[in-house]
């Protein structure tokens, strides 16, 4: 990380994020190594190091020859971020990164440990393109895509984090990942599905996490939503729906004007059908706009009988938004209702909100 004061290279706007391991499958990497004028076994050495070991330290590397560790470091472990600053909160369990990417682009990412696991909270874009009017993220609008190393290199980093046991609350291992952060997961379909095989696929390829302890999150970008299900994959999908009536979805999730809630719910069910997961209908509720009663009678029966939960999320409002959370007696009512008609229904732990916690709130703040 630059000093105080110290000069740093900001890439010109339309360069592409430098070539990173994480980028490349494991046949790839065989062929950069092998460009670089290294045995092609020393893909799988180094590999094993940022993958197996989640080391990003060639000094450690002990089992390549010094000449090589630098070369290989520079061509395919360059650094794809910086951190801007950590904020920390619920007595350090909750943990925020702001990060500068090569080109001068802020993300973000949180770290939150519970007694039963840690999950990590990662963005796929810088901004987001789907204008949602509630979310600080959506008003700032899209800057670009991630790449899939910079997409893969904030699980990597936090787990090395946890590794060490730099994080408050001492050595742990990571258990699940959401794509909840910056920017709508579907839209950078490529690069986050070749993300989630590096989380997943064994070491020394991948990190070797569960799929079932990936969650990726869409407003509803319908044939995406189909396409993902044909992967394959036993991830969860976490459909942001906010509201159950197109005239109120139109206008909080603005995708909604061209696939509305019927076929937004189709696809969601397809996906539980080949996956055999259920699907988490994600609601913020806000108050006075979509937390009334009727309106929790209606979801209800839209999504009842289905392989479904619904996962209420408490509003965190954004600097100077009209949005606010609902009240807590509307809340309650909202969830008795949801149940009466057998629909799971949690409320999610409200986390992050004294550190500026809902997506893109850091980084609006710089």
């Amino acid at each position: 990380m630059p000093k105080p004061g110290e000069l740093t290279f900001v890439a010109p706007r339309g360069a592409k994020p430098p070539r990173h391991l994480a980028d490349l499958s494991p046949a790839e990497r065989k062929e950069a190594v092998a460009e670089l004028g290294e045995q092609p076994f020393r893909a799988k050495q180094l590999s094993n190091h940022y993958f197996g070991r989640m080391s990003n330290d060639p000094e450690s590397w002990t089992d390549i020859p010094a000449a090589s560790r630098g070369k290989l470091t520079e061509a395919l472990l360059p650094e794809l971020m910086s951190v801007v600053r950590h904020v920390s909160c619920d007595d350090d369990e909750t943990r925020k990164t702001l990060w500068k990417l090569f080109d001068g682009t802020l993300v973000e990412s949180v770290l939150m440990r519970y007694p039963d696991r840690v999950t990590m909270c990662i963005s796929s874009q810088a901004g987001c393109g789907m204008n949602c009017p509630f979310c600080a993220t959506g008003q700032a609008g899209l800057t670009r895509n991630l790449s899939t190393a910079e997409i893969v290199e904030q699980i990597a980093a936090g787990m090395r984090d946890l590794k060490s046991g730099s994080v408050a609350g001492g050595e742990a291992r990571l258990s699940n990942v959401v794509f909840m952060g910056m920017g709508e997961p579907l839209a950078n379909y490529n690069r986050v599905l070749s993300a989630i095989r590096r989380l997943t696929d064994p070491a020394p390829d991948g990190f070797g996490l569960s799929q079932r302890g990936i969650t990726v999150s869409t407003v509803g970008l319908v044939p995406a939503m189909h396409r993902f299900a044909d992967e394959g994959l036993s991830c969860r999908l976490a459909l942001s729906l906010h509201a159950p009536d197109d005239e109120l979805r139109d206008e909080l999730v603005p995708v909604n004007t061209r696939w509305k809630v019927a076929e937004v719910l189709d696809a969601a069910w397809n996906y539980a059908e080949k996956s055999g997961r259920r699907v988490s209908i994600e609601y913020a509720l806000i108050k006075d706009i979509n937390d009334q009663a009727w309106r929790a009678d209606l979801l209800g029966r839209l999504i009842k009988n289905q392989r479904v939960h619904v996962n209420l999320i408490p509003l965190n409002p954004t600097p100077g938004s009209k949005w606010t959370a609902s009240r807590p007696e509307d809340e309650r009512e909202f969830v008795r209702r949801l149940q009466a008609h057998g629909v799971p229904t949690t409320v999610r732990d409200t986390r992050g909100q004294e550190i500026d916690g809902a997506c893109g709130q850091l980084a609006a703040a710089g």
